[in-house]
This record gives C-alpha cells, structure tokens and sequence, in this order.
C-alpha cells in the first residue's frame, strides 16, 4: 500500500473515470485524499455529477503519469462513508479546506476504493507493479 499511496502523492492531479448517469464514459481531474485503516480515500460534492454517477455505478478506475513517465492505474468501487474522522483529516489540504471549510459541510462526501486493484508501470522493460 506505501508504493500506492506515495505515488499517488506525489502525483496529485488524478484523472478518475466513471460511466456517467447518460452511458458514456466521463473523465475529471481528482485528488488522492490520504491512506487510513488500509483505505484509499478520495472526496467530492454532492451536487456534483461525478457523485450521482459513482452513486449510480460505484466501479470506477484512477489513471495519473508521473513526470518520468510512469503511471499507476488504479480501479475498486467507490463506497460513501460519512466517516468524521477522515473528512477531518482531509481538511489538512488547503484546496479541500477551502472549497469546505468545515469537515461537517452537508455538501462534503468522502469514498474509499473497495477491493482496489491496478499496477503502477513505465516504459523501462521491467514488469509492473501489480496490486
């Protein structure tokens, strides 16, 4: 999981995937929240269309490439959890702070990737890290 999370990390612009509410694929920029309880936690709005769509269709799939041209692509379902300690958590990015103030915002969701599968990989030859 340290190989996850620190790659992701260090790549903090994430493209997640979803199949929207209309069956076509939708693709937004993301931010990797953080790592706790062995969870991969990621957070949005409500009033969002990525919400109604991962709430629709929970599989969805992270793809990010690094600088030296690696990348990891990451998929699981989403699960909604109101978990308090981790909205708390979250409010230690100062974009997420800014767009919810408080970690009680009724317009703040957090999800983690349930049973969360993918590799990390580049063009040097050697094999991918699969997870």
């Amino acid at each position: 999981m340290n190989r996850i999370v620190e790659f992701l990390q260090a790549n903090p612009v994430q493209y997640l995937a979803t199949v929207g509410y209309d069956g076509k694929a939708k693709c937004r920029p993301f931010m990797f929240c953080l790592e706790q309880d062995g969870k991969l936690w990621f957070c949005t709005n409500n009033q969002k269309n990525v919400y109604q769509d991962m709430r629709a269709n929970p599989e969805i799939e992270i793809c990010v490439a690094s600088p030296e041209y690696a990348w990891i692509r990451l998929h699981g379902k989403a699960v909604f959890e109101n978990n308090m300690a981790v909205k708390e958590a979250c409010m230690n990015n100062p974009i997420v702070k800014g767009q919810y103030q408080t970690p009680d915002n009724p317009i703040f969701e957090v999800f983690y990737l349930e049973n969360p599968h993918g590799v990390i990989a580049d063009f040097s030859g050697n094999p991918p890290y699969e997870f």
